[in-house]
């Protein structure tokens, strides 16, 4: 069972899929409170042989019904599901949330995805997980199913630091608050993003930075401003300065619905990075996004932006 798989949609499990111990939810972050709740599942996957499931689901509710007012996502899809595979979990199966799945029923989800797809034999849950139409499935509920269908069920008792609740919630807050240590404390590791080098408007190149233009696959991030950040790709490991960001610089007018772009410059390298895929470490905030009166100003922050992050980590190989 050490090889993995990732099944997209409704229709696409088999008879080779059934018999299983599963999760469902949208994970994202996979902070600290999400990884309590997979170890137990992978450890109860080994005792009973059963290749471990997580159910997700794209895009993530809150998106699909206010996309306009949605949490900004930690991870996307991608960084999502090689998480997943690094705990332990065997497959993924991801579902397209959309007004069809919506209409089903808690009863209609449970029958046709648990047991007729996955036939699973043990499921584990957070403590406030709801599902169905109208959120109606609660663990009263999926009490009730394991009985009828035969499938063992866990409550997953809530993980606390500090004595509050680990949630995606809380760790947003602190994004958003520039507090990169607490969050990376609930997450386990530093905040990271990743994403794939796209060719850009290549203005960073007359203004003496030349900047890899970074797409982080989201409508909004938790985070905004310029950083000091590692980089990590096929190249090995870079120092770099990073923005964040919607280019208030560069861009008139409205921007609420302009995607962010992460932009990375990194120090002391001259490669080809076009088409490669990144994942970028956000290691200190050195100032917010803000907008130039001319591109010689622009030109001036960017050299002090450099500087800064150089001592960053200067700073760091000395304590």
């Amino acid at each position: 069972m050490s090889d993995f798989e990732f099944i997209n949609g409704y229709a696409a499990p088999g008879p080779a899929h059934r018999g299983c111990v599963a999760t469902l939810g949208s994970f994202d972050g996979m902070h600290l409170g999400h990884q309590a709740i997979l170890q137990r599942l992978v450890a109860k996957g080994q005792a009973l042989n059963l290749p471990v499931t997580v159910i997700l689901f794209e895009p993530q509710p809150a998106e699909f019904f206010n996309p306009q007012q949605a949490p900004a996502r930690l991870m996307r899809l991608r960084e999502k599901v090689e998480a997943l595979q690094r705990i332990g979990v065997n497959r993924v199966l991801c579902l397209r949330f959309n007004a069809a799945l919506c209409r089903w029923s808690a009863a209609e989800f449970v029958q046709q995805i648990l047991v007729d797809r996955l036939g699973v034999k043990h499921l584990e849950v957070g403590d406030d997980f709801r599902f169905g139409r109208g959120r109606e499935g609660d663990f009263n509920f999926l009490t009730q199913a394991a009985g009828q269908w035969g499938f063992s069920l866990a409550n997953s008792d809530t993980f606390c630091a500090s004595a509050e609740r680990v949630s995606s919630t809380r760790i947003r807050n602190l994004l958003a608050q520039d507090n990169l240590l607490e969050a990376a404390a609930l997450l386990g590791r530093p905040y990271t993003m990743m994403g794939r080098v796209m060719y850009g408007r290549q203005l960073a190149r007359t203004l003496g930075a030349p900047t890899a233009n970074i797409a982080i696959g989201r409508y909004r991030s938790p985070l905004l401003g310029v950083f000091a950040v590692r980089v990590w790709g096929a190249f090995g490991e870079c120092h770099a300065v990073a923005n964040l960001g919607v280019k208030p610089t560069v861009t008139a007018g409205h921007i609420s619905r302009v995607k962010p772009l992460l932009e990375v410059h990194l120090l002391d390298f001259s490669q080809n990075l076009y088409g490669q895929c990144v994942r970028v470490e956000f290691c200190c905030k050195l100032r917010g996004e803000q907008k130039f009166a001319s591109l010689d100003a622009l030109k001036a922050q960017i050299a002090l932006d450099i500087q800064n992050a150089r001592d960053h980590f200067q700073n760091l190989n000395k304590a």
